[in-house]
């Protein structure tokens, strides 16, 4: 991972169902990412669920994209 790429982190199923649940959304509402980026982690396949941390100038900022 390059020090410039956001951290990104596969969800488990628990977490995936607390997400959910706390935005009142389905999973098919996420924006998605392709299954080809080369800055997904190891491991991950379509249909997981991957929350990005980007880091800004005072904060950090958090996404969740589906693997389509």
């Amino acid at each position: 991972m390059h020090i410039l790429q956001p951290k990104q982190t596969k969800l488990k199923l628990k977490d995936i169902q607390e997400l959910t649940q706390k935005l009142n959304i389905s999973i098919s509402q996420l924006p998605k990412i392709r299954a080809d980026d080369p800055s997904l982690p190891e491991g991950c396949q379509r249909g997981n669920i991957i929350k990005i941390e980007r880091k800004g100038a005072e904060e950090a900022t958090t996404y969740f994209r589906v693997i389509a």
